[in-house]
């Protein structure tokens, strides 16, 4: 089976990369696999590395279009297995950008993996084992979230712990036009939505103000 991760396939779905990020993620999933006997990091059943490139690496992946990588910070909320932030931390280290990746999970095995792998791969990241609804940012920063929590609990900590954020990049379901129908009544948001290109029930929102109704 070909490669899912080579550079020149990744870049027939517009997902340009190098050499070098594809063997470091390559790493990462071997890593993964691997530390998925001991944690519960991924469901057992889904260990297929083909499964996993296409539903956790390229789905982290899509959102480069978003990123500024000449920014100083990103904050993931609940980074879990490390999607999308350990996947952006890899692009940014072999794009040469000095920009660091902060990762709010408060399992302590899972934060201890985001430990390892930042290690192995050498990383610039920082993983934070506390609850971030407790926890303030006032440097400007980009947020990602994927499988964390509602649209309209992502938009209430972002307004009131992390105001000064460049853009917000959230991950949205099969069920999200609809939760972004009803966030709408009591949200304002410019927002930007890019349809999935691992679902084609799901899409991504690049969000840019928040204003409470």
């Amino acid at each position: 089976m070909e490669n899912i991760l080579d550079p020149n396939r990744l870049e027939k779905i517009s997902i340009n990369v190098s050499r070098e990020t594809c063997n470091d993620l390559e790493k990462y999933i071997d890593i993964l696999i691997k530390e998925n006997n001991d944690i519960n990091l991924i469901s057992r059943e889904n260990e297929n590395k083909d499964y996993i490139i296409e539903r956790h690496i390229i789905d982290s992946m899509q959102i480069i279009d978003f990123i500024d990588f000449n920014e100083n910070k990103i904050i993931d909320f609940g980074s879990g297995a490390g999607f999308p932030a350990i996947v952006l931390s890899i692009i940014a280290k072999n794009k040469g950008s000095r920009i660091k990746t902060i990762m709010y999970e408060k399992s302590y095995h899972k934060s201890n993996f985001l430990k390892k792998i930042s290690s192995e791969l050498d990383l610039n990241t920082e993983v934070v084992q506390k609850n971030i609804f407790e926890q303030t940012e006032k440097n400007k920063t980009i947020i990602t979230s994927r499988a964390f929590k509602s649209l309209p609990m992502v938009l209430d900590l972002t307004v009131k712990n992390f105001s000064n954020f460049k853009n917000l990049i959230i991950y949205m379901g099969k069920t999200g036009h609809n939760v972004l129908s009803e966030t709408l009544k009591k949200w304002k948001i410019d927002y930007v939505i890019k349809k999935s290109i691992t679902n084609n029930d799901s899409f991504i929102l690049d969000i840019k103000n928040i204003k409470k109704l």
